[in-house]
C-alpha cells in the first residue's frame, strides 16, 4: 500500500552505545516524525527495536530538548542560563580558545564518547578541529579499552564469531554479558539456538535477566574471571579435551601455557572466585565436550576491574584450545568492530596536529577526568568542550568530577540535546541535533553491516549537529584547510578503506539506496577455521611477545581485584561488600534517564542485596539505605529477593546510571567508584569497588 503524498519513510540507524546498531525506518508526515520502526529487510534487526528506541519520537520531541544556544547566568552547577545567538556563542568560544592556544593549546581538552556511535557525528570534524588546534588528546578508555587490549593480545583484533551464527550453536557461554537488556538481537539468536536444543550458561556476579533465562548461572566474585578461565584451561588440558591438531597448526606458546595453568586447579580457582570446585570442573567439561563447538559471548562488564585485560585475554584463548573456531557457530565474540576497515586517518586527520618540541603532545585519560581537572598540571586544563558524553554523571569518583567542573577558572562548553548534570556546569550551552535531524554513517560492534542514517526531519529550534559546530569554530579560528569545508556526506564517503578485504565492497551509492550493506565476508562466516589470526605470528598467541615488550606477563594470568576480600583484607574489613553498577534495563548509560517513560519504569535508584547480607545488617526489603566508602556515598531503595536473590552473597548491585539531579539525593553510583586504572589500556575499574551499606534516616528519596 502506498503512503499518502504528505507521508514518506526515511532510513535511519540507532546511534546509541549498543552492539545492535539497529536499522530504523522513520515515518514522516508533514515534516514531523510520527513513527519509529525497526527495518525489516536488515537481517540483524529484523523489524525489532528495543523498548527505548521504539519510542524514539518521544526523545526527539521531548519538551526537555535544548533548542537555543545559552550562556550561564548563575553559579556553576546551578543550571541557570540566558538565551544568546549562535554567533555570540561561537564567537566567545573561538575567542576563549584562541587566547588559551596562544599560550599553550594543551590547556584545552575535548571530552566525548559514545553519545552517538556515528563515524561522522562521533569522530570526524571534531577530531580534525582539536588536532589542528593542538589541544590535549583525550584517551577514550572508559568502557572497553582494557578488554580490547587483552582480547587483541590473544586474537589480534576485535574479530570473532558472527553474531547471526549463534542461532546454530549447540552450547553458548554468556560471560559478563546481559544480552536480554543490552544486546537484544543476539539474544533472539540465542533463543533460536535453545529451541534447537542448545544449552545456555551465564557467568555473572549478578542474577541478571539473562542469567534468569539461562540453563545454568554461575556467580563468581567480581574481578575473578581470569582465575576461572585459567582453571578451565587446567581441566581441558588435564583431561585431554583440547584439539591438539588445531593447537599445533594455529597457536603459539602452548607448552608455556600448559606449565602456567598446571597449578590453576579448580580448587585454587574456587578460593578466588567463590564458586565450588565441582562447578568449575563441570563447566570445563561441558565446554570442552568432544564433537561440539561452543560459542562464547563475552562482554565488557568483566574488564572493569584491576585485571580486566588479563581476564579478557585468558577467556579469548579458550576457543583455540578446543578448536571451536573450526565451526562458524563456535569461537568467541567480544566485538565485531575490528571487522571494518575504518579509515581513521581520513576521518580524524591526526596529521593536522602542530607538533612542536617545546609543546609535546599531552594525553588525558577520560577515566581520570576528576583528577585531571583538579591537578596542578603544566599546563592546567583551562577549557573543556563536552559533547556526546555526560561525565559528571558517568565518570568514576564523581565527587572529584563535580569539583573539577565547578572551577570558576575553567571555561566549559557543552553541546547537548538535554540539560544533563554536566550541562549544569557549562559556561556556554549549545543545542545538539538528534539522530533524526542529521546525516551519518555507522559501523557496528554487534553485527557485520554498514548502515546509513538519513535525516528524517529538519533540526528543531536552532539545534545543530557536531559537524556544523566544529566547521563554524574552525572558520572563526582561521583554519583554512579544505577538510573543514567538507560536507557530512563527503566525510562519510571517506569512512572505509577501499583496499580493505572486508569493507572494500562498501559503495556509497548502493548504501544510500539500500540503506545497508553487509561486509564482504561469507555466510556462514568462520573467521579462524584455518587460523589466519591478525596477530604478529598469524596464530592465536597463548604467549604474546607484544605484551612482553610492554612489560606485561606474556602468558594468561590472574590479576586480583585491587579492592577485594582476599587481595585487600584491610580495606574489606571496613567495606566488606563488592559493588557493581550494571546498566539499568530502562536507561542506556545516562541516556533516556531523564525521559518520563523510562524514569517512571525504573522508579527510583535501587540496590540489590543478598538476603543474608541484609539480615546481618538488620536491613529489610524496600528500606532506604546509604551505600558508602572513603570516596563518597549515595542512597537507594533496597531490594532483597529471598526466593531468587538478585546477587550472590557479599556482592551488591546498583542498576545505573541515574542523573545525579534526578536521583533523590544529588548523587549516583559513581560517588563510590574509583579512578584507579585497569592492567591494560588505561581502562576504568568501575566494578573493582568495595562498599558498606547501612540504614538511612534522612528524607525519603524523590519519587518518580
Amino acid at each position: 500500500m502506498s503512503l499518502p503524498p504528505d507521508r514518506h519513510t526515511v532510513r535511519a540507524v540507532c546511534p546509541h552505545d549498543c552492539p545492535d546498531s539497529c536499522a530504523m525506518q522513520i515515518t514522516v508526515e508533514n515534516g514531523r516524525a510520527i513513527k519509529v520502526q525497526g527495518a525489516t529487510d536488515v537481517p540483524i534487526t529484523r523489524g525489532t527495536l528495543c523498548a527505548k528506541v521504539a519510542h524514539y519520537e518521544e526523545r526527539t520531541y521531548s519538551d526537555q530538548r535544548l533548542l537555543y544556544p545559552m550562556k550561564r547566568v548563575g553559579k556553576k552547577g546551578e543550571g541557570r542560563f540566558a538565551r544568546i545567538s549562535w554567533d555570540e556563542a561561537l564567537d566567545e568560544i573561538a575567542e576563549r580558545f584562541a587566547k588559551l592556544a596562544a599560550t599553550d593549546p594543551r590547556s584545552i581538552l575535548p571530552y566525548s564518547y559514545a553519545g552517538t556511535m556515528g563515524l561522522v557525528q562521533g569522530s570526524s570534524t571534531d577530531r580534525r578541529f582539536f588536532h589542528r588546534l593542538g589541544a590535549s588528546f583525550l584517551d577514550r578508555t572508559i568502557c572497553a579499552e582494557a578488554g580490547f587490549q587483552g582480547y587483541k593480545a590473544s586474537i589480534g583484533a576485535t574479530l570473532g564469531t558472527d553474531p547471526e551464527a549463534f542461532a546454530n550453536a549447540p552450547y553458548i557461554l554468556i560471560w559478563g554479558a546481559n544480552p536480554v537488556v543490552s544486546n537484544l538481537h543476539l539474544w533472539a539468536r540465542i533463543v533460536e539456538a535453545r529451541r534447537k536444543g542448545a544449552r545456555v550458561v551465564c557467568i555473572d556476579p549478578v542474577r541478571s535477566l539473562t542469567a534468569e533465562k539461562s540453563d545454568w548461572h554461575l556467580a563468581p566474585l567480581p574481578g575473578t574471571d581470569a582465575a576461572l578461565a585459567l582453571a578451565i584451561m587446567h581441566v581441558l588440558i588435564r583431561d585431554g579435551l583440547c584439539d591438539e591438531d588445531y593447537i599445533a597448526r594455529y597457536t603459539t606458546g602452548f607448552a608455556a601455557l600448559k606449565r602456567r595453568v598446571h597449578d590453576w586447579t579448580p580448587e585454587r580457582a574456587a578460593a578466588e572466585t567463590g564458586l565450588t570446585a565441582a562447578a568449575i570442573e563441570q563447566l570445563a567439561r561441558e565446554y570442552g565436550q568432544d564433537g561440539r563447538h561452543a560459542a562464547i559471548r563475552v562482554n565488557y562488564g568483566l574488564n572493569r576491574c584491576a585485571g580486566g585485560g588479563a581476564a579478557m585475554r585468558a577467556i579469548a584463548c579458550l576457543p583455540a584450545l578446543t578448536g571451536h573456531w573450526r565451526s562458524p557457530h563456535g569461537g568467541i565474540l567480544l566485538s565485531t568492530s575490528g571487522s571494518y576497515g575504518v579509515d581513521d586517518h581520513a576521518l580524524e586527520r591526526p596529521d593536522l596536529y602542530p607538533y612542536d618540541e617545546r609543546l609535546p603532545p599531552r594525553h588525558v585519560n577520560m577515566s581520570r577526568i576528576g583528577d585531571a581537572l583538579l591537578e596542578d598540571r603544566d599546563p592546567a586544563i583551562r577549557a573543556i568542550m563536552v559533547y556526546n558524553s555526560n561525565p559528571v554523571a558517568v565518570a568514576p569518583d564523581s565527587n572529584k568530577v563535580r569539583a573539577g567542573f565547578a572551577r570558576e577558572d575553567l571555561f566549559v562548553v557543552v553541546h547537548e540535546l538535554f540539560q544533563t548534570d554536566t550541562a549544569d556546569y557549562a559556561d556556554i550551552l549549545l543545542p545538539a541535533t538528534s539522530q533524526l535531524e542529521h546525516w551519518d554513517i555507522h559501523k557496528s560492534y554487534g553485527h557485520l553491516n554498514v548502515m546509513v542514517n538519513e535525516p528524517a526531519i529538519a533540526p528543531l529550534g536552532e539545534a545543530r549537529p557536531n559537524t556544523w559546530v566544529f566547521r563554524e569554530l574552525a572558520h572563526r579560528m582561521g583554519f583554512s584547510e579544505a577538510c573543514f569545508t567538507e560536507s557530512d556526506e563527503e566525510i562519510g564517503a571517506q569512512a572505509f578503506r577501499k583496499s580493505h578485504p572486508r569493507s572494500g565492497n562498501i559503495d556509497m551509492t548502493t548504501l544510500r539506496t539500500q540503506g545497508w550493506q553487509r561486509l564482504d565476508v561469507p555466510t556462514p562466516f568462520a573467521p579462524f577455521a584455518q587460523g589466519g589470526f591478525p596477530t604478529p605470528s598469524g596464530k592465536c598467541e597463548f604467549y604474546s611477545d607484544t605484551l612482553a615488550q610492554q612489560g606485561i606477563d606474556p602468558l594468561p594470568h590472574f590479576v586480583p581485584p585491587r579492592e577485594g576480600p582476599r587481595s585487600n583484607p584491610e580495606l574489606a574489613a571496613k567495606f566488606p561488600l563488592a559493588f557493581v553498577s550494571p546498566p539499568s534495563r530502562h536507561f542506556l548509560n545516562s541516556s533516556f534517564a531523564n525521559l518520563p517513560r523510562f524514569k517512571d519504569a525504573e522508579g527510583r535508584p535501587w540496590l540489590d542485596m543478598h538476603p543474608q547480607d541484609a539480615s546481618a545488617r538488620g536491613l529489610e526489603d524496600g528500606q532506604r539505605v546509604r551505600i558508602f566508602n572513603d570516596r563518597g556515598a549515595f542512597h537507594a531503595t533496597l531490594r532483597v529477593n529471598t526466593e531468587a536473590p538478585g546477587v550472590r552473597q557479599s556482592v551488591v548491585s546498583a542498576p545505573s546510571i541515574w542523573w545525579q539531579k534526578l536521583s533523590g539525593d544529588g548523587c549516583n553510583a559513581n560517588a563510590v567508584t574509583s579512578q584507579a586504572l585497569a592492567d591494560m589500556g588505561g581502562g576504568a575499574t568501575f566494578y573493582d569497588c568495595l562498599v558498606e551499606v547501612d540504614d538511612d534516616d534522612g528524607p525519603p528519596a524523590a519519587e518518580s
